[in-house]
């Protein structure tokens, strides 16, 4: 086999850490609302804004030591309302609030 093919000759690039590029962290518009639907084994739910309007959340976005398995319908909570052109509204952030 030739040189060439075993990189014989080439130049050894210093090592450099890799460049990882992050995405910024979405933000949406904080609103309260009541979880309406609970799809436990789906892993998601939706909560009803004051509005009457529906809005999907995923377990993944349950926050501040509140287990997705402890929410219960009827609970208040807070969250960040995303507008999404591809996906539609979605909460972000969502965290139980104290009933009022």
């Amino acid at each position: 086999m030739s040189e060439y093919f075993y990189g014989a000759g080439r130049k050894v690039a210093l090592h450099r850490k890799p460049v990882v590029a992050r995405l910024p962290e979405r933000r949406g518009i904080s609103t309260i609302g009541r979880i309406v639907k609970l799809l436990v084994g789906q892993g998601h739910g939706f909560i009803r804004m004051l509005n009457d309007r529906e809005i999907y959340f995923h377990r993944s976005d349950v926050r501040d030591r509140a287990s997705f398995n402890e929410l219960v319908v009827g609970d208040a909570v807070a969250f960040e309302l995303l507008e999404d052109a591809v996906s539609g509204a979605r909460a972000l952030r969502v965290r139980r609030r104290p009933f009022r």
